[in-house]
């Protein structure tokens, strides 16, 4: 008898544990937050029609900076998004103006906002699928979506009403 109560006691506390440990998919779930930190990474980016690469950088100071590599008519142009400027520069051609010339729905912005803003909580927090969690949100562009990892560092953006999609590529 004292086999029977033990054997059922470890199997409801195993049962406990296994069921507090995996999120069922589609409900809410949280990971460590680290869309802060600081990466560099291929992107692919596609807006409505126009498919680009690009190289993809977020430094510890916050700064942010994209070099297209396809297509031809974009490769080679840079843009550096920091202190509340936007420097461009295309073979030895460079200009600076403020973030606040740019329009509401430039993708880099709304790529920076959204990143920024979800940043500052110590966990992030969405929809689990497929082991990656989905963050929902909303900026003056528009609706989106931030896709992060299981350590919470960025994986994608996309914003469905503005036909914007960027894909961090994994090495």
């Amino acid at each position: 008898m004292k086999r029977l109560i033990t054997s059922a006691v470890c199997f409801m506390f195993t049962l406990c544990l296994t069921a507090c440990a995996v999120p069922t998919k589609g409900e809410n779930s949280s990971c460590e937050n680290n869309l802060g930190a600081s990466f560099e990474s291929d992107a692919v980016i596609v807006i409505d029609k126009l498919n680009a690469d690009a190289e993809l950088i977020h430094s510890d100071d916050g700064a942010w900076s994209v070099e297209f590599s396809s297509p031809n008519t974009l490769s080679g142009i840079k843009l550096e998004f920091a202190d509340d400027k936007v420097n461009a520069s295309y073979k030895g051609l460079d200009f600076s103006v403020p973030q606040s010339a740019l329009p509401v729905k430039a993708m880099m912005l709304n790529l920076i906002q959204a990143v920024d803003d979800n940043s500052t909580s110590e966990k992030l927090s969405g929809e689990e699928k497929d082991g990656m969690l989905i963050i929902k949100g909303s900026l003056e562009g528009g609706d989106y979506t931030i896709t992060a990892d299981s350590e919470g560092k960025l994986t994608s953006f996309e914003m469905p009403n503005n036909k914007l999609k960027i894909t961090l590529v994994s090495d």
